[in-house]
């Protein structure tokens, strides 16, 4: 597995990627694709992040079994999925209300029922499930939001790409220390969509 030689070496990890079905979280017209270490248009100016991203996001993440997991930006449900095949439960939250749709219904036919998902804007966070013992952000922010840090356990981690929305941005994590701080670790240059702000609903045409 060329991730492995790319440095991803948690077997929890691998063995996630390997059983969740990639190719069923992709368009059709992009099957054919689904298995390259490359990011997938889905949908609504979305995409699905290349396999190695989501690898070490989830590596970064360092998941117990009983781990309780917030995602930002459900996009196709893939990443969600990964985390629900190591994790308790996994607590989603789509800006796009198709694209939420899609990955509930597609999440729940291929059997992650311990995966919650709801549209709303993801800055906010889902702070009635709180607190997490990881929270990862699948969209470019130009600062953590505000209101995360408190969602998350000490010792907890957050990872996300941080930097402006229509550039490059540089993957971070944050451990919380039972202070309530942050220690930062960065995990090299990376590029996710960007960040959507306000009230959900309005999206944009989807190609042909």
């Amino acid at each position: 597995m060329q991730i492995v030689a790319r440095g991803v070496g948690d077997p929890a990890v691998l063995a996630a990627l390997r059983a969740v079905p990639r190719h069923e979280f992709v368009p059709e017209e992009s099957r054919g694709q689904a298995y390259e270490d490359y990011p997938l248009p889905i949908g609504s100016g979305q995409t699905i992040s290349q396999p190695y991203i989501v690898a070490l996001m989830t590596e970064a993440l360092a998941l117990a079994p009983g781990s309780r997991v917030l995602e930002l930006g459900t996009g196709s449900g893939y990443q969600a999925a990964v985390l629900a095949a190591i994790a308790d439960s996994v607590w989603s939250i789509e800006y796009f209300p198709t694209l939420a749709k899609e990955a509930r219904e597609r999440l729940a036919r291929l059997g992650y029922g311990n995966v919650t998902t709801r549209v709303g804007d993801g800055w906010e966070g889902w702070p009635e499930h709180a607190p997490y013992d990881a929270i990862m952000i699948t969209f470019a922010a130009p600062e953590i939001p505000p209101r995360l840090p408190a969602q998350l356990k000490p010792g907890g981690r957050l990872c996300l790409p941080l930097g402006e929305p229509h550039g490059h941005q540089a993957l971070m994590l944050y451990t919380k220390r039972e202070d309530g701080t942050l220690v930062a670790t960065g995990l090299g240059p990376v590029r996710f969509v960007p960040v959507q702000r306000g009230k959900p609903g309005r999206e944009p045409p989807r190609q042909p």
